[in-house]
């Protein structure tokens, strides 16, 4: 069974030429989900934490166990008492002056086999704090697990939507790089044409025909980039790497302006990973503390124990039961506690100054994020301007051109400026996209993977 979506996911990536609908972005998170080993090491380790939590929780209720024990001795021997006339005590103590004839006793012993068997509960009263101590460790570890399972979803959605953005910034270079070719492939067969009727030199033809020569490059390197960015996320959502993609390039619009005030860094898993390990790093110094405690138990015992021997009968063979309290004291030790506390001590410290410095460096991080954003938004709204522009210059510039007003050089660099602003048009909104999804995660404000519908 666990082998199951594994398997649905290599059909749906082998019969990816059948697709009925390209993959939108939502489906290629899911599909990674489902395939990132990281995620699922993250996974096991957060379910190793909670298993873990129970056994610590159990320490508070009592615990029945099962002990036997057996043992052969052939020591025995033989108690003799000697008789005489002892003294009669009245009820007060006192020698009545009478004497009874006393026989003597002779006993003989032998210990053979010694064994029992019972069961023991036992329920902790006081144990220096460890108890609660293990607790709070074990629920301070089963958070940390589940932050490092969010930072791991937090990555697996930022490098698959790098991936799935490369797709999407391939396929419009490649589409921007076939209209720049159709442009030029126009234009050579006018200058061709008139080349023919005498219109035009050869030279025009020539300089038309380099950048036609150009534009197939730009086409060729286009093409390869978009085959290179399918593999890359083949390769994050576990399709083999030649599987032929068709995406949606349903990317989410980022905001018009950026609000770097609305982020908390201290929502990111990061900083709570630090924040925990602090804790942790704490709970370890109370623990080694609780060593020099003393530690009180309740114990009850109820069992059988076959041993002694008296003259061929069996002292010892019966069931009974047994209670008592246990008390101990630690006292020396030749400074191995009072060392481990020490440690632990320096640890704490240790952990709350990577606490500082880490909250700083991610306070640092989430200001560049956020400046970064900002920039890239304003880099698309100048992009889009550029483009208006650079779609009037060549509309212009081909009018000029038809109604011989304007140089052929002239035309080539107005499509040249046209592609050119394109391009950066195409960089502009998937970078915008980019710097968004960076400063989400940054800021502390990215979504979990959907769930399937």
């Amino acid at each position: 069974m666990k082998r199951l979506p594994i398997i649905l996911a290599a059909l749906l990536c082998g019969g990816a030429y059948a697709q009925t609908e390209p993959l939108t972005l939502d489906a290629c998170l899911r599909l990674a989900q489902e395939n990132n080993k990281a995620l699922a090491a993250a996974e096991r380790q957060a379910q190793a934490a909670q298993f873990d939590l129970r056994s610590m929780k159990g320490n508070f209720f009592p615990s029945l166990s099962a002990a036997g024990v057996g043992l052969y001795s052939t020591s025995d021997g033989r108690l003799d008492i000697a008789g005489g006339s002892l003294p009669v005590l009245d009820k007060n103590g006192v020698p009545t002056g009478s004497t009874a004839y006393f026989p003597g006793l002779g006993l003989d012993y032998s210990l053979g086999w010694i064994y029992g068997g019972g069961v023991t509960l036992e329920q902790p009263l006081y144990m220096g704090g460890k108890v609660r101590t293990g607790y709070r460790m074990a629920r301070i570890g089963s958070s940390l697990a589940a932050e490092n399972r969010r930072l791991t979803e937090a990555e697996v959605i930022v490098e698959t939507s790098r991936a799935y953005a490369g797709v999407v910034r391939a396929r419009e270079i490649r589409r921007v790089a076939e209209s720049y070719r159709r442009l030029l492939a126009e234009l050579l067969r006018s200058v061709e044409s008139a080349r023919r009727h005498g219109i035009q030199p050869q030279n025009d033809v020539l300089k038309v025909r380099v950048k036609f020569n150009e534009s197939e490059l730009d086409l060729r390197r286009a093409e390869n980039a978009l085959r290179l960015a399918t593999m890359n996320l083949c390769h994050y959502i576990g399709c083999p790497l030649g599987t032929p993609l068709d995406v949606a390039g349903d990317l989410p619009e980022p905001p018009a302006v950026a609000a770097p005030g609305t982020g908390d860094m201290t929502a990111r898993p990061e900083y709570r990973m630090l924040a925990g390990k602090s804790d942790l790093a704490r709970e370890q110094m109370r623990l080694a503390r609780s060593e020099r405690l003393p530690q009180i138990g309740l114990a009850g015992n109820y069992g059988y124990l076959h041993g002694l021997e008296v003259n061929g009968q069996n002292l010892l063979g019966n069931w009974g039961f047994s209670a008592g309290i246990r008390l101990s004291v630690p006292i020396f030790h030749f400074g191995t506690r009072s060392n481990r506390f020490r440690s632990a001590r320096a640890k704490y410290e240790q952990a709350q100054a990577e606490l500082e410095s880490g909250g700083e460096l991610l306070a640092l991080e989430m200001t560049q994020a956020a400046n970064n954003l900002d920039e890239a938004l304003l880099e698309r709204r100048l992009a889009d301007t550029s483009m208006e522009a650079a779609e009037e210059n060549l509309r212009m510039s081909r009018r000029q051109y038809e109604a011989g007003l304007e140089t052929l050089s002239d035309y080539l660099e107005a499509q040249a400026v046209w592609q050119q602003a394109s391009r950066t048009q195409v960089e502009a909104r998937i970078g915008s996209y980019l710097r968004w999804l960076e400063y989400r995660k940054a800021a502390g404000l990215l979504d979990r993977i959907p769930p399937r519908k």
